[in-house]
């Protein structure tokens, strides 16, 4: 038996473009010619500007990229002209002719063409970046969903069959309780009846002595022996008395029914299952920046992806832009933010030190005003806009022995103040960053510089709901020391924790679902974060305790699952 075989097909080599009879050697990127050695020193030189062409080994076709490029782009709106730069204010390539009559005011603004390819290029990729991270994202909402939805099915069975099995349980309840009924019912009867056919039986003998007595005096009466009549008279009145009836004077009787009714406490009722389901996360770093900061304490991106950083260890807030893998301080300013937060018009609300009232810094102009938002005489220690643009400030004061977190209006209005519990005992140690999720919950991380802390939920009406002190498997070697805390765009919680490499994420309520290890992905010690408009975290890092250095790294990572 014969089995077929695959034929190896030999290559056809091919000869010099230039002399057609060497073996070629050498291939020019510009004009396409394979060569041999001769040809190559010879016949290819005579072509014009041929001592400007690429020639490479043909060893080395296929790991040769083509370079491009990008000095013949001819101009859309003058055709004899070739873009030579590219306006970043108009997002387009400009000749020299453009640059003269349209662009002279955008000088700053001109780049060189390939400077702008690979910047185009890089947010491209970055685009594709976040689109295969929705894309992952959306595959694991599917998975999560899908799960979710077996388990909804599951359970849908299991509680139809609990509510049957109970029914056929308070049936036979029921009818047990019936019987019992009516077996205390019929006893009743029976102890009742046996009583009154006691007092039935003494009736009875009375009335039957009662009856002779009554014949004897009848006899008497029609009697005519008149001999016998007195001596008999005689005999009859001495035994005239009739014994008197001994009865019971009241008997029982049977009980009246009284029907009951069956309520949902008898037959049980639905309850809502409040469980949280664990959460998959994962975090990708897209890029890196490197400070001469201490420590990254505060950060908030804005809409135009510059971002505000602050460092209460090196007493400063700074204005910079992310261009490419630098970090491009724009302004600095000189003063210890404990936190900040961005109004809706996009001015900062900063909680500086000592200051009792929150401070406004207007961006397009570096000043620095007094707000409405006060909480003497306290001192301000952290701050939050909630999504319907209350102002929610934490305040200390050693010296008075008071902490309180503070719920204001617009007007600047203490509409809430959360400070003692029931029993008037301090509800917080020191309001250190504060959030809130959809829900109204907010969550505070409460805790003294260099103590272990935890995350306290407070809620509208019943004050303190839940207090999160850290995961036994994640804190067993260094306790909780929260920092920074930012709710998610899934509205699920966040909170770092330097010591462990860690962020905690909590639901709404204040109860783990997911922690994630940064180490893992190579950040170290995360301090604080903010999310951009478009999903970014932005993760601001610290330093080992006792370390001096001023290094502090900021990343940007996409995060899935959160």
């Amino acid at each position: 038996m014969a089995f077929s075989q695959s034929v190896k097909k030999s290559q056809i080599p091919i000869n010099c473009h230039l002399c057609d009879t060497e073996k070629n050697k050498w291939k020019c990127i510009d004009c396409e010619l394979l060569m041999c050695d001769k040809c190559k020193d010879g016949r290819h030189l005579r072509i014009k500007n041929a001592q400007d062409h690429r020639v490479i080994s043909i060893k080395d076709i296929g790991l040769h990229s083509r370079e491009l490029d990008f000095t013949n782009i001819k101009c859309p709106d003058h055709a004899s002209q070739s873009c030579c730069l590219f306006c970043k204010i108009c997002d387009s390539l400009v000749c020299p002719t453009c640059v003269s009559k349209v662009h002279k005011k955008h000088a700053n603004d001109l780049i060189e063409i390939s400077e702008a390819y690979h910047m185009k290029k890089e947010r491209l990729k970055n685009e594709h970046s976040k689109i295969k991270m929705e894309e992952k994202n959306a595959v694991t909402k599917k998975e999560q969903l899908v799960k979710r939805k077996n388990a909804e099915n599951a359970k849908y069975s299991k509680v139809i069959q609990d509510i049957l099995n109970h029914g056929k349980v308070l049936k036979s309840d029921i009818d047990k309780y019936i019987k019992e009924l009516k077996d205390e019912v019929d006893a009743n009867l029976k102890t009742i009846f046996q009583s009154l056919d006691t007092d039935l039986s003494i009736v009875a003998k009375s009335m039957e002595y009662s009856n002779e007595k009554n014949t004897k005096v009848d006899d008497l009466i029609k009697s005519t022996d008149l001999a016998n009549f007195f001596s008999d008279v005689r005999k009859m009145e001495k035994s005239m008395e009739v014994p008197v009836l001994k009865t019971q004077s009241s008997y029982n009787s049977i009980p009246k029914f009284v029907p009951g009714k069956i309520t949902h406490s008898h037959v049980g009722v639905l309850q809502s299952e409040e469980s949280s389901e664990e959460l998959i996360v994962s975090f990708d770093i897209i890029q890196e920046y490197q400070t001469e900061l201490t420590m990254i304490t505060g950060i908030i991106p804005c809409v135009d992806n510059s971002v505000w950083i602050s460092s209460n260890k090196d007493d400063c807030l700074i204005y910079a832009i992310p261009t490419g893998k630098e970090l491009n301080v724009v302004s600095k300013f000189n003063m210890k933010v404990y936190d900040m937060a961005i109004t809706t018009s996009n001015n900062l609300l900063l909680c500086v030190h000592g200051k009792s009232r929150i401070q406004q810094l207007i961006i397009t102009t570096g000043k620095l005003s007094d707000t409405v938002y006060n909480v003497s005489p306290l001192f301000s220690t952290a701050i939050h806009i909630t999504s319907d643009n209350k102002v929610i400030v934490g305040g200390n004061s050693d010296k008075l022995g008071r902490r309180a977190v503070f719920v204001m209006n617009e007007q600047g209005d203490h509409e809430t103040v959360y400070e003692h519990d029931q029993h008037n005992q301090p509800i917080l140690i020191y309001p250190l960053s504060i959030t809130s999720t959809s829900n109204g919950n907010i969550h505070v991380v409460d805790r003294k510089q260099g103590k272990e802390g935890r995350v306290v939920v407070l809620t509208t009406g019943r004050g303190v709901i839940n207090s999160y002190k850290g995961h036994p498997e994640i804190n067993k070697v260094y306790t909780f020391k929260p920092n920074r805390i930012v709710t998610t765009p899934r509205d699920n919680v966040m909170v770092t924790d330097l010591d462990t490499h860690t962020i905690h994420i909590l639901d709404s309520k204040g109860r783990l679902v997911s922690w994630y290890n940064t180490e893992d992905i190579g950040i170290l010690y995360p301090l604080s974060f903010g999310f951009t408009p478009t999903g970014q975290l932005y993760i601001g890092c610290g330093r080992q305790a006792g370390s001096t250095d001023k290094e502090a790294k900021i990343y940007e990572v996409t995060c899935s699952g959160c």
